[in-house]
């Protein structure tokens, strides 16, 4: 004969009803106890030798929002396909959003994956991309085959998957689809448990809890208390905190505030003037085409109040004006300037700070800038992110001082470990740099562009001091520092995820 507390005795029952193994959720449905209660009990047994406690992890896979809502509609490239067909089989890329009911902000990805699939082609006739559909029928393919399935199922552990499991990895790239690692606890019955239920288990009295009855009567010093075991799991506490990703962004304005750096700040609906022309890059840059920035339909147009700085910036694209440089000889549109777009860099806030009236030389100045490129989403990019821009000017400055402020970046704010310089390209600057980092057990990693501002950007704006600049990505100096793989985890609303990310 054993003596066991109330809930001890109700589990050892009930693995005996089940044949001696259950998991722990099963415990908790067939005796009506909670979760926390279980796990205490199950704690307890374990250390008398009444059960053992084994834990099964399984990995389990299932669709997001995004993924459901392409179990019957199909995937976007699939959809756009059929627009295409439909359309006859040829349309210029600009026109693409005018013949397709996918949404507007969809309509990069699915081009981005109609190509990858070998569904269409691109042709360049003159300045139009011109869209030509290869297959007309093409067959199912694993990803869309595995959307179906999970949409039927709900979720399905991945070593049911067969070779479907081969390609989880593009779902999840694309954010169509979830794999979340799931601990299960099974009790089993020991031996000694088994022969304790055959001898016989009694109640023993006990209280877990001091009540106000006791406290008031004072029983509570004849009463048996309960050992407290404070090594027993309970249910865990989240206190508030800051968003991750926001906590690390303010951290890195303070450093930036901390070293002498004024904060300067831009539209996200920016002029192409701005966005390009200011910084020297021609009007038909590839960078400025529909693929590469988001143009606003409505107003198409915007207005520039400085038409001195204007007049310099066309006439130094034209002709070099006084900059000692050739120019881009073209004739420069006017219209083509005041175009609206979203902003694709943060330079055009430098660009903004160059010309205000604000402006100290010399100066140190900084940006924490949201931009938009119509980008195929995926692990490592996505259509919205934010840049860290900043611009040095001042007499006497050159690119030692230029690599030194990129080396406090990555190894005082991201924890690099290893730094490479590699020579690059920009319109708007020479020398042109490229800054590339390490961090053991994440690997290297682009952080992006810097250089010296070139005579043909600073002189029309009114600069006659070098002007050094950078523009790095933030998402990745804080995917880098937090050792996370995939940049929409920064963004996400994953509750579980967001409790249990420490303070870094």
């Amino acid at each position: 004969m054993i003596a066991l507390f109330e809930n001890d005795r109700k589990i050892l029952l009930a693995l005996e009803k089940f044949g001696g193994k259950q998991s722990v959720k099963g415990i908790v449905s067939s005796t009506g106890l909670d979760i926390a209660a279980v796990t205490r009990s199950s704690l307890l047994l374990s250390e008398r030798g009444l059960v053992e406690v084994k834990e099964v992890k399984r990995s389990i896979a299932r669709l997001t929002s995004e993924g459901e809502s392409y179990v019957q509609n199909g995937l976007p490239e699939r959809r756009l396909l059929g627009d295409l067909i439909r359309a006859g089989g040829r349309v210029r890329a600009i026109d693409v959003p005018s013949i397709t009911s996918i949404q507007a902000s969809m309509v990069p990805i699915a081009l981005g994956w109609l190509r990858k699939k070998n569904w269409v082609r691109v042709r360049k006739e003159g300045s139009d991309s011109i869209l030509e559909v290869e297959q007309l029928q093409p067959a199912e393919g694993p990803d869309e085959e595995l959307i179906r399935l999970l949409g039927k199922e709900g979720s399905v552990y991945v070593e049911e998957l067969g070779t479907l499991a081969n390609f989880l990895d593009v779902l999840t790239k694309r954010n169509l689809a979830v794999v979340e690692e799931e601990t299960e606890r099974h009790l089993i019955l020991t031996d000694l448990g088994r022969r304790a239920l055959s001898s016989g288990i009694v109640s023993e009295e006990g209280i877990s809890s001091l009540t106000h009855d006791l406290l008031a009567t004072g029983s509570w010093r004849k009463a048996k208390l309960r050992r407290y075991d404070i090594q027993a799991s309970v249910a865990p506490t989240w206190p508030g905190k800051k968003q991750p990703y926001l906590r690390f962004l303010d951290d890195l304005k303070q450093r930036l505030i901390g070293l002498g750096f004024k904060e300067m700040r831009g539209p996200l609906v920016e002029l192409a003037f701005y966005n390009c022309d200011a910084l020297y890059m021609p009007q038909d840059h590839p960078a400025r085409e529909i693929h590469d920035v988001y143009y606003v339909k409505e107003p198409a147009i915007g207005e520039i109040e400085l038409p001195d700085i204007l007049d310099r910036v066309r006439r130094t694209h034209e002709n070099g004006w006084r900059t000692g440089s050739r120019g881009w000889r073209y004739s420069y549109s006017l219209s083509e300037a005041k175009r609206l777009l979203l902003r694709s860099h943060a330079t055009a806030v430098s660009a903004r700070m160059l010309l205000s009236k604000d402006l100290e030389i010399p100066g140190k100045y900084y940006s924490v800038a949201r931009c938009f490129r119509p980008d195929v989403l995926d692990r490592t990019h996505l259509t919205e992110f934010n840049q860290v821009e900043g611009i040095i000017l001042g007499e006497g400055l050159g690119l030692q001082d230029l690599l030194g402020v990129l080396a406090t970046f990555a190894v005082e704010i991201a924890g690099a470990t290893k730094l490479r310089f590699v020579p690059d390209y920009f319109p708007f600057t020479e020398p042109s740099i490229e800054l590339n980092a390490y961090k053991e057990g994440y690997g290297w990693v682009e952080f992006g562009g810097s250089g010296i501002f070139r005579p043909e950007l600073t002189k029309p704006l009114g600069i006659d001091v070098p002007v050094l600049a950078w523009g790095l990505g933030a998402d990745r100096l804080y995917m880098m520092k937090a050792k996370i793989d995939d940049i929409r985890t920064l963004f996400t609303q994953d509750l579980d995820y967001l409790r249990r990310e420490e303070l870094i």
